[in-house]
């Protein structure tokens, strides 16, 4: 895997961005080439709309999941998010060209050449993203066979196919292992000896228990002289899973680890940021805004918004804004609670709103305003926020940046309405807290764009 500003990037993944990008610039330079000569003259012309359409096609892609790595890709999904992906860039490419200067001899054939190379481009990357595990795979010995080992090995297998797990080693004091035995490798000779023999690229330790020497530290360290990574159960899941897993984390890892890079310099180059996308997209969302309005005074009496208080950054409380989707009764006993699957206090035009994140456009004015940002953990009620700090452990730890409109939880984890989901989700939003930069803010924004298209975990 590639770091990036604390982020790590599959190195495939990588790979296939820059080839995409690269070959989409070539091909629309060699399309306008063979319109247009010489060569110098064909490239500047075509600049403007080629770059225009690589940045668009960017977007498209990474936000439709066609460079997802994950162990349940099948023909039939990537299949779906290619069709998704040519139903929007065909016409996009078709009107990007069609502004070509009208002197070119054939301004239709360079439109005609561009839709035919996207639409090789973009089933080779729905064929590549579906067939992955054909690729080369990192292999992975755990050094390990208790409970934390099962874990590692189950999320392993369930989310990333470019992993393969080579086998367990059984720590000094695990007697009774929680794995396959099959899978259990013989323990006869050093970690490095049965590292090399299997071929292994990282090891991860993940001993349910470490105390009383059952901590080979010399092996490891001979074994991370020679070359395999080594990663301990937090680390491994926070570069592999963009998560900080709760079960076994203790608040000294926390505080020893990397991250929590706050500072003046950061907060002020993410406010001048949110500043400027939330007028820019106030502008873009106005019609669509104002038409929502009016659907929602035709359907039923109440207001347009609805107005709430959420608790923000250091536990500060503040009035979010959000277009009404249910009824004006919908907590008449007086109860808050979450909003669940076919929730009856939702109305007809909340339920579309809602689908496609239309009600959250008015928080916009929350991050004009300084209580929000675009990007960060989704803020919650006061009600629920007494409960849930009380029930997890470092949930507070979400409060020491602003809450967001969208975040990496919200793109990462379906829609949460218990305990069990906020767990779940505080795993991804510490993540964030720990190692947020403006890169990682740009990944959150194009793949909310994907689950605004697909209306992934709404309610």
């Amino acid at each position: 895997m590639v770091r990036i500003f604390n982020f790590y990037v599959h190195g495939a993944t990588l790979r296939g961005l820059l080839f995409d990008l690269t070959l989409v610039f070539l091909l629309g330079c060699v399309a306008i080439a063979l319109q247009m000569k010489p060569i110098d003259h064909a490239v500047a012309a075509a600049g403007t709309y080629v770059v225009s359409f690589g940045a668009c096609m960017f977007v498209i892609n990474s936000a439709s999941g066609l460079y997802e790595h994950a162990a349940s890709a099948s023909f039939g999904r990537a299949s779906a998010r290619a069709l998704l992906v040519l139903m929007i860039a065909l016409p996009l490419a078709y009107t990007i060209f069609g502004w070509l200067p009208t002197d070119l001899p054939s301004r239709k054939a360079v439109q005609v050449s561009m839709m035919l190379g996207v639409a090789a481009l973009v089933l080779r990357r729905a064929y590549l993203s579906q067939s992955a595990t054909a690729a080369p795979r990192t292999r992975i010995l755990i050094f390990g066979a208790g409970a934390a080992a099962e874990v590692v090995g189950k999320t392993l297998t369930a989310t990333d196919p470019n992993m393969h797990i080579v086998g367990y080693v059984a720590g000094p004091n695990e007697k009774v292992p929680a794995v396959p035995r099959s899978q259990l490798l013989d323990p006869k000779g050093s970690l490095m000896e049965i590292a090399h023999t299997q071929g292994v690229d990282e090891i991860v330790v993940a001993l349910t228990e470490r105390r009383s020497g059952s901590m080979p530290l010399r092996e490891l360290l001979d074994c991370k002289a020679s070359g395999i990574k080594v990663h301990d159960l937090n680390a491994h899941f926070e570069k592999t899973l963009g998560q900080i897993r709760l079960d076994y984390l203790n608040a000294s890892w926390l505080i020893f680890s990397d991250g929590f890079n706050q500072g003046a310099w950061r907060t002020g180059v993410k406010r001048v940021f949110d500043i400027l996308c939330a007028m820019l997209l106030l502008v873009l969302a106005a019609p669509l805004m104002l038409v929502t309005a009016v659907l929602i005074k035709l359907e039923s009496a109440g207001p347009v918004f609805y107005r709430q208080e959420r608790v923000g950054l250091d536990g500060q409380s503040f009035k979010v804004t959000k277009f009404r989707s249910m009824r004006t009764d919908a907590e008449k006993d007086g109860t808050p609670r979450w909003a669940s699957a076919n929730d009856a206090r939702i109305t007809r035009v909340g339920h579309v709103i809602r689908r496609v994140r239309i009600d959250e456009l008015p928080q916009l004015f929350n991050v004009l305003r300084g209580d929000m940002s675009l990007v960060g953990p989704r803020p919650e009620r006061q009600f629920f926020v007494d409960h849930l700090t009380q029930e997890i452990p470092f949930y507070a730890l979400r409060h020491s940046v602003k809450p967001g409109l969208t975040g990496w939880a919200q793109v990462r984890y379906a829609y949460g309405a218990t305990v069990e989901d906020s767990l779940q989700k505080l795993q991804y939003d510490l993540y964030y807290v720990k190692n947020h930069t403006l890169f990682l803010d740009l990944v959150v924004l194009f793949e909310t764009v994907g689950v605004v298209l697909t209306g992934k975990g709404a309610r």
